[in-house]
């Protein structure tokens, strides 16, 4: 059962109950019937993730990559692999929150449900909780007054300074500075990188900086990224006027107009917990797409990823340019047409 659903079971075995009236904010929303039981005109969802704002959208549920909900009577935080962001979303519906209202924390025991709702109950008791495929749901009103830790969570994810000096925030890729394998692939650029360049999940913005840094023959280059979280940090780390920012998710890409001379990555092998290489091959498949024929890709991965029969069903050349302990850099080019 995904973790959504996990609501809908609450709901109809009476755990939880929707309250008659009033907004109901969903934080990191992904289409569920849950959703669906809700009455669209009192319903609002947050999904900042380009992939699931989309599919919400298709759905026809109403959907905002950042809520400015008040006096909600109801809202749900939907927790994600970062405590952090977790706690730091249960404080923002707390503020949306009137008082009253209730706090509904749904999340895997591997996300760490049972030690959050833990530390927000020592601040706020809950009212109840309902166990389901490996996870819960717990309930918590509003108080009059929120404690004065709620201002602590919230701060936690505002955007700050690592101490190289760069803008991130807890939910994202590496937010504590750039990553072992980043800077391995970062490592490879050079002069002759020209043209124009496109940066396939581009975070908050590593490569791109370090790409545009090492060569002035760079005409653009264009960072796509699906966490419009990550994209804002990435506007501020990336100054350089040569920069463009794409909200978008990458696997959607197409072959366009104006295809580029050298596409960089450092591909995602997660969704949720679990290693999916199908993610790094979408990516390839993407590169492949927006490639001039001279074009070539170059991308970073952990060692035992098996990306290379991917990247030979994708172009007709592959080598590999540079290796760690753990990671390698794969350069790839004359991108095969479908």
């Amino acid at each position: 059962m995904p973790q959504t659903d996990r609501l809908a079971f609450a709901l109809e075995a009476g755990e939880i109950t929707l309250p008659e009236s009033g907004p109901v904010a969903v934080l990191r929303a992904e289409p569920s019937d849950f959703l669906r039981a809700v009455p669209a005109d009192r319903l609002h969802c947050e999904q900042s993730d380009r992939r699931l704002f989309d599919r919400l959208d298709a759905a026809g549920l109403p959907v905002e990559p950042q809520l400015e909900v008040s006096g909600a009577a109801l809202a749900v935080v939907n927790l994600t692999r970062s405590k952090a962001e977790s706690r730091g979303n249960a404080a923002r519906a707390l503020r949306m929150l009137a008082p009253g209202g209730l706090l509904l924390l749904n999340g895997n025991k591997t996300d760490g449900i049972d030690s959050i709702s833990r530390e927000i109950g020592r601040s706020i008791p809950a009212s109840g909780s309902c166990s389901k495929a490996h996870g819960k749901v717990v309930s918590f009103p509003r108080p009059d007054e929120l404690p004065d830790v709620v201002a602590t969570w919230a701060a936690e994810i505002e955007v700050s300074q690592t101490p190289e000096g760069d803008w991130t925030r807890p939910g994202m890729f590496s937010p504590d500075g750039s990553d072992p394998g980043s800077q391995l692939l970062a490592e490879q650029f050079g002069t002759s990188l020209r043209g124009r360049v496109a940066d396939l999940g581009a975070g908050w913005g590593y490569l791109s900086r370090a790409c545009l840094a090492a060569s002035p023959a760079i005409a653009q280059l264009d960072l796509f990224e699906a966490e419009m979280l990550a994209l804002d940090a990435a506007r501020r780390n990336v100054t350089d006027p040569r920069a463009e920012f794409h909200w978008t998710d990458v696997a959607s890409l197409r072959k366009t107009t104006a295809p580029y001379d050298t596409v960089i990555a450092n591909p995602p092998f997660h969704l949720g917990r679990a290693a999916d290489p199908e993610v790094g091959a979408a990516f390839i498949a993407a590169a492949a797409r927006i490639l001039k024929p001279s074009g070539q890709f170059l991308m970073v991965a952990n060692r035992h990823l098996p990306y290379e029969a991917r990247l030979d069903a994708a172009f007709r050349h592959r080598d590999q340019i540079a290796e760690s302990r753990d990671f390698k850099v794969l350069r790839a080019t004359s991108p095969r047409r479908p």
